[in-house]
């Protein structure tokens, strides 16, 4: 019996009369990333916002189901969502830094989450940050200017930066690279490898190349189900499900 980091049990999500989540169950591991894959439209980012309940802000959203992260149900009312989003970092697709030094950007997080006692800390958890998102060197000699001045694969990393100096468990991607030319693509696919020593990774990719390189698991959506989750090696090489081996081969899409 594997630990599991997060487990999900019949997970609905419906956006009014839209019933875009049917029914999902999904265990994913610690140290791990798990890819989503799937057409666009086919629940997979809606899904991964159901792990640190981004969906909340949308009012006519409604999730139903359990989910939980390390046993605990992250939708029990007494689970504060900010809290929450401490534990279970995001990055989205468009690299979105605040309007803040490089410096600002990293150090907000701990900051309202109380992670630091004074300047020394702060400083350490900013450097320990950037270092992890592959950007300190890059960014040591400039961290007063702001982050909106880097280039979009180092904005990228600045907000991976940003999402892991709340020290969360685990890194949820939406998509973290379409907005990216292909060698900042390169270097932020080389850095989610290094960062699944340290959390569970979910990445939501519409490339099945970007799926192949990064993950140990893939679980493919389609049209608001989960068809088939498992291994990343046979997911791609001897799926079970027809509709899967339509997907990887082009047939649908």
């Amino acid at each position: 019996m594997t630990d599991y980091k997060i487990s999900a049990k019949g997970v609905q999500v419906y956006y009014g009369d839209n019933h875009a989540i049917k029914d999902v169950d999904v265990q994913i591991e610690d140290k791990t990333v798990t890819a989503f894959i799937g057409p666009s439209g086919c629940g997979k980012s809606t899904f991964l916002r159901t792990l640190n309940r981004m969906n909340d802000t949308i009012d006519i959203c409604r999730v139903v189901g359990d989910i939980r992260i390390d046993g605990e149900d992250i939708y029990d009312p007494a689970v504060d969502p900010v809290q929450l989003r401490a534990k279970v970092g995001m990055v989205f697709q468009k690299p979105n830094p605040f309007p803040k030094s490089i410096y600002d950007n990293v150090a907000y997080g701990p900051k309202i989450h109380g992670l630091a006692r004074n300047k020394a800390d702060l400083d350490e958890i900013v450097e320990k940050s950037l270092r992890k998102a592959a950007l300190w060197n890059e960014a040591k000699d400039r961290l007063d200017a702001p982050g909106t001045g880097l280039s979009g694969g180092q904005q990228q990393r600045l907000c991976i930066a940003r999402a892991i100096a709340t020290a969360p468990e685990v890194l949820l991607m939406d998509e973290p690279c379409s907005a990216l030319d292909p060698i900042a693509t390169a270097q932020v696919e080389e850095l989610i490898d290094e960062l699944r020593q340290s959390y569970s990774v979910v990445i939501v990719t519409h490339s099945m190349q970007q799926a192949a390189r990064v993950s140990q698991r893939t679980a493919f959506f389609h049209l608001g189900n989960l068809v088939e989750y498992g291994e990343t090696d046979k997911i791609f090489t001897n799926p079970e499900d027809p509709r899967t081996e339509s997907y990887i081969s082009g047939r649908i899409g």
